[in-house]
């Protein structure tokens, strides 16, 4: 017997596709506040894409400084952007679903990956990945009623996922022509030409990883927000061991049994 599946918005489907950690952790938020989760995954892909898309620096950072606009125009009352983020994100904004603040401190972090030198050192690297991954979490945690005192842990899950998530994408990267690796650990060039050489650095940034923070108090309506972090230590214990980071069911059981458990 097969059971209907309900259509996805254009953010979900966009969320599903290109961020599928994220979006099913989402499956566990509140029905009311999941299409507004869906649409903050699709945003914070726009941003991550941004780069990618545009191979020329300062292209990226026009990118950027377009959907810094989008949220500024939402907030003050201007008419939406027509794109298939653009809308749904300036109609989450207008009712308050999503901190304004917090998606433009998210671009904003984006402009490191247009920096030609590159990250520097493994400090730049997890203040990038406060911004980025961090910031989203922060921003999710927000929609869903984290309370504010639990808002700097929820900041440190999301930079862990950040984390292992950058260190999975290493050889991806390398074929776009780019490496988020930090300079003083490895030669960007080099990664470029053969991914292979950074394993060693990925071990070691792995290994080093931040302990995960406690969470303990976080409300069961908030509890989305956390659960990548499931996934960012199973992966760092993976890349730590010189191991590849394949999804499976594994994975997926860890984040439905933790979305089950009181937070730690």
């Amino acid at each position: 017997m097969r059971f209907p599946v309900p259509e996805l918005s254009p953010c979900g489907s966009i969320a599903r596709r290109h961020d599928p950690d994220r979006f099913f952790c989402a499956l566990f938020a509140p029905a009311e506040k999941r299409e507004a989760l869906f649409t903050l995954i699709a945003f914070n892909h726009e941003l991550a894409r941004a780069r990618e898309a545009a191979r020329q620096p300062m292209l990226a950072l026009m990118r950027l400084t377009w959907w810094r606009e989008a949220v500024e125009e939402a907030m003050e009352g201007r008419p939406a952007r027509q794109h298939e983020v653009a809308a749904p994100l300036h109609a989450a904004l207008r009712e308050g679903a999503l901190d304004a603040e917090g998606l433009i401190a998210m671009a904003e972090a984006r402009e490191a990956e247009t920096e030609e030198e590159g990250i520097p050192s493994a400090s730049a690297l997890h203040a990038y990945l406060r911004g980025t991954a961090g910031g989203f979490t922060v921003v999710a945690g927000r929609l869903l009623g984290a309370p504010p005192e639990l808002l700097p842990a929820l900041q440190q899950a999301g930079t862990l996922y950040g984390l292992a998530g950058l260190l999975r994408a290493v050889p991806a990267l390398a074929a776009q022509g780019r490496c988020l690796l930090p300079t003083d650990l490895v030669m960007p060039e080099a990664v470029i030409a053969d991914p292979d050489v950074a394993r060693p650095v990925i071990r070691e940034l792995a290994a080093a990883a931040p302990e995960a923070p406690s969470l303990r108090g976080l409300p069961r309506s908030a509890v989305a927000a956390a659960l990548p972090l499931t996934l960012a230590r199973r992966d760092l214990r993976r890349l730590a061991r010189g191991q590849e980071v394949r999804r499976g069911l594994g994975d997926r059981l860890a984040v439905l049994i933790a979305a089950q458990m009181p937070t730690r």
